[in-house]
């Protein structure tokens, strides 16, 4: 222990480690010689060769992310490719970086991320002829807690149905892959082979080399000093030594995006953090072993310990309250020069972690520290990165806020160079569109954000997860006031919305578990109200345009596969990309002739504005596209009573008759101007009002005056949830999404292939038509305890994997679990049975006939047609 909080002055080597990459560097001062040399013929060379004042792509910022991504542009194709970079490669994050590479994300999407860089990693160095320093001696999470153990459960199934292999072991594995742990304190750990480490200087190095192999042409030292957009959709982009006109600019620029950003008016939320990690020097026992360590990862101590050469490296995350953020750059910029400098260390911030690494493993108690780095890294709110296009310029894309670049880099610039080059997306990735943040995402919000992200980096990843800091946002519905002390609030592209409402006798607050918790009676009490009498719900998340203008029909037609609303009417719709896939799913009611109001789920408010505005730009259409999501409330009504409680207060005919289902009408509501669609998406009879923000308490205190008599209540959205499983409704990013086509999404009803107009993706459609479906969406009947399915569980039948699930919630009107879920054609059959795995059990689970529940409308059409033959 002395000799580790001793800190003994030695004399610092000056150079780099191929096995890791880790900067021998004197804490306070940093000397960039030792690598000086590798890139003079580059400097040197930039200002010398024929300087390009045309390019496809121009990316800004040569770090490991920005030289993957011409790497990959290049080798795709793509003619006239150059990056820019200010000083030198890899100056910024990446020179400094630990290098942890892994093939394991507690997401979904990212997993395939990790995948495309490893695989890129392992052939990178026969393909360039450049080292890269990758090391894959596997690595393992420890649980040493029971709720660390559900989580590895948890985590395998959603696994499985992947391609990375990924294995839950007990202690004697673990100990055999790190055999210098102290066992007492395992329980388990979710290994995970192929991991390791590479170093990313060489990696960079190696990208940059095949970058250049393929085509691309890197300039450094190029700052980019000024961006100025053309009229026809292209950018003149400034440097010292000329201004280049680009089809495309990419934001690569690490913690200077967000001046990179500044300079067309964005306020991209990224900031850079201190992030410190210790390499001791040799340590006998682990210079005596045969082969190298795997990584681990202490998840109860956060940080991460790998084999460094003979000797240990071990990285911490702080919490939140003693961790540091580099707020000052954000509010004066990057300091002129900064690019290979490091921060000042400070042992005290992190000698928690350090003290619970020397308990794990007991070597580091007589190990000496050689060097200490403790260098920025760069975070969003939520930890993940920004990448793809950006919604309010034409053809600006970013890949920034990395906090770990170096396992992104590869299949990042692998994702942005298909999208590209292809026009789409190739996969889904929603979590890190640039366009999840909007305006309200102030420089408060993002450093409080900024700090819980860091700081709960290892904490316990459970379903259905919030986390607090930085909330509420600017954006709070009308209503919000009237509700936040009743319920618990989930956070939905900024704004706060009702998951679950208290009543007397609840466990209340937020109580996050892998099975059953304090929500699970409550929500059944709601689902019950909105099925028996009526309850009231906060949509204003949703997100709302106005498209309208000469072109405006034309333009939906093209974008949309369904045929467009007659006036005053409603109707679901989706846009497809190219190859076919849902791009997203939209609710279009045309108000007057020409003029639409669309809405969309929260999360794909700006994602899906984007789109709408580039195929606008690119088509030369003449309509007027309006974002009103912050100016327009929206409160769902709906259940069996829901169309007495709504008369009481307008003298507009509610009846069945009077106002059909798919109709909107604008309506006085208690003497209030009210847009009205009668749709709900709980399938039971209901409405959508839309009204001025300002407005929306009024119309929400007088509904639940007049609803008295009726029962009237609040219900949220796991309420919602459940009650559109149990009527077959499909959701967007669960059921569909851009890994999937509305065909084997059963979304057919919704795809007019035979409508005249060649809507983007009809094609494509047509062709997958033809050719035949490989696997449907299924409707399952999952038996199990205390459990639900919640998506993305692996579904197995006969000990092999056959698909996975999508989305599953428990079904309080059936008494049973439900699921929605991938399977091949040959097992849809209505009785087919199969197993889905939950917490590490393979529960049975059938095919049934959808829905579970018949929806309100068709209910009432049965019984019309019973009455009628009657």
């Amino acid at each position: 222990m002395s000799r580790i909080l001793n800190l003994i002055s030695i004399q610092l080597r000056k150079d780099f480690s191929v096995r890791g990459g880790i900067p021998r560097l004197p804490v306070r001062t940093i000397c960039c010689t030792a690598r000086k040399h590798a890139e003079e013929g580059d400097a040197a060379s930039a200002l010398g060769k024929r300087w390009k004042d045309t390019a496809d792509t121009v990316i800004i910022g040569g770090g490991c992310v920005g030289a993957s991504l011409a790497y990959h542009l290049a080798k795709g194709g793509v003619k006239d490719v150059v990056l820019l970079e200010k000083s030198e490669l890899t100056a910024g994050s990446t020179w400094h970086a630990a290098g942890l590479t892994t093939y394991y994300h507690p997401g979904i999407n990212l997993k395939k991320v990790h995948f495309d860089s490893i695989k890129l990693y392992e052939t990178l160095e026969a393909e360039t002829g450049q080292a890269v320093g990758f090391h894959q001696p596997g690595s393992v999470r420890i649980a040493s807690t029971a709720a660390r153990v559900d989580e590895m459960k948890y985590q395998m199934t959603r696994t499985h149905w992947h391609v990375t292999p990924q294995y839950f072991i007990g202690p004697e594995k673990v100990h055999e892959l790190f055999p210098l742990l102290n066992i007492d304190k395992v329980l388990a750990g979710l290994y995970t082979p192929g991991d390791g480490h590479i170093d990313p200087y060489s990696l960079t190095m190696a990208l940059a080399a095949g970058a250049r192999m393929y085509g691309a042409q890197i300039y450094n030292p190029a700052p980019v000093t000024g961006l100025d957009p053309t009229a026809d959709g292209k950018w003149d982009v400034q440097t010292p030594h000329g201004t280049i006109r680009a089809n495309r600019i990419v934001n690569t620029a690490g913690f200077w995006a967000r001046e990179v950003g500044q300079m067309i008016g964005f306020q991209h939320p990224t900031i850079p953090v201190h992030h410190q990690y210790v390499v001791t020097a040799t340590v006998p026992e682990v210079k005596a072993l045969k082969k190298e360590l795997a990584v681990i990862r202490d998840l109860e101590g956060s940080y991460y310990l790998r084999q460094e050469r003979d000797g240990l490296l071990f990285g911490p995350y702080e919490k939140m309250e003693k961790m540091v953020l580099q707020d000052s750059w954000v509010r004066d910029g990057v300091p002129p020069g900064f690019g290979k400098e490091l921060f000042e260390s400070d042992l005290d911030r992190i000698m928690e972690h350090v003290e619970m690494a020397m308990d794990m493993v007991p070597v580091l108690k007589k190990a000496d520290i050689i060097n200490v780095v403790s260098g920025p890294i760069t975070y969003t709110p939520d930890l993940l990165p920004m990448v793809g296009p950006h919604q309010g310029v034409h053809n600006y894309w970013t890949a920034i806020g990395f906090g770990y670049g170096v396992i992104h880099a590869g299949g990042i610039g692998k994702f942005l160079s298909d999208w590209i080059r292809n026009g789409e997306p190739p996969y889904d990735l929603i979590e890190c569109d640039p366009n999840r943040y909007g305006k309200w995402t102030d420089v408060p919000f993002m450093c409080a954000k900024a700090r819980e992200s860091y700081g709960f980096n290892n904490v316990v990843g459970y379903p259905k997860e919030e986390r607090f800091a930085g909330r509420p946002t600017s954006r709070t519905s009308g209503v919000y006031e009237l509700l936040k002390d009743k319920c618990s609030m989930g956070f939905h592209a900024g704004w706060e919305q009702p998951h679950w409402f208290y009543k007397p006798g609840d466990d209340t607050g937020y109580m996050p578990s892998f099975r059953r918790t304090n929500w699970f009676g409550p929500v059944g009490r709601e689902c019950r109200l909105v099925m028996e009498k009526v309850g009231v719900i906060d949509l204003t998340p949703f997100g709302k345009f106005v498209v309208k203008g000469k072109d405006s029909l034309k333009l939906l037609d093209r974008l949309f596969a369904n045929t467009m609303p007659k006036v005053g009417q409603t109707n679901i719709s989706h846009m497809l990309t190219p190859a076919g896939r849902v791009f997203a799913e939209v609710t279009i009611t045309q108000l007057t002739p020409g003029e639409f109001l669309l809405v969309t789920g929260s999360g794909s408010e700006l994602h899906d504005l984007r789109w709408m505005e580039a195929e606008a730009a690119e088509g030369g259409y003449d309509v007027d596209i309006r974002n009103v999501t912050d100016d327009i409330g929206v409160l769902g009504i709906t259940g069996p009573n829901s169309r007495k409680v709504l008369q009481k207060l307008t003298d507009e005919d509610m009846s069945d008759g009077g106002f059909k289902f798919l109709h909107c009408r604008n309506i006085q509501l208690a003497g209030i101007p009210v847009r009205a669609i009668r749709i709900s998406y709980t399938g039971e009879l209901g409405w959508e009002l839309y009204m001025d923000q300002k407005n929306l308490a009024a119309v929400y205190q007088a509904m639940m005056a007049a609803g008295k008599d009726e029962g009237i209540d609040n219900f949220g959205t796991y309420a919602m949830a459940s009650l559109r499983l149990e009527k077959g409704f499909r959701g967007w990013g669960a059921e569909m999404n851009c890994d999937t086509n509305p065909l084997e999404a059963g979304l057919d009803y919704f795809v007019k292939l035979n409508k005249p107009v060649d809507f983007i993706g009809k094609a494509a459609l047509q062709e997958i038509k033809a050719k035949g479906l490989k696997r449907k969406l299924s409707y399952l009947s999952v038996r199990t305890d205390d459990v639900d399915p919640e998506g993305n569980e692996t579904i197995w039948l006969n000990g092999k994997v056959v698909g996975n699930t999508t989305s599953g919630a428990y079904s309080y009107s059936s008494q049973q679990s439900l699921a929605f879920g991938y399977l091949p054609l040959e097992l849809c059959s209505v009785g087919q049975q199969v197993e889905v795995e939950l917490m590490g059990k393979k529960q049975t689970a059938t095919v049934i006939q959808e829905p579970l529940v018949l929806t309100e409308p068709t209910r009432t059409r049965l019984a019309k047609k019973g009455k009628a033959k009657a």
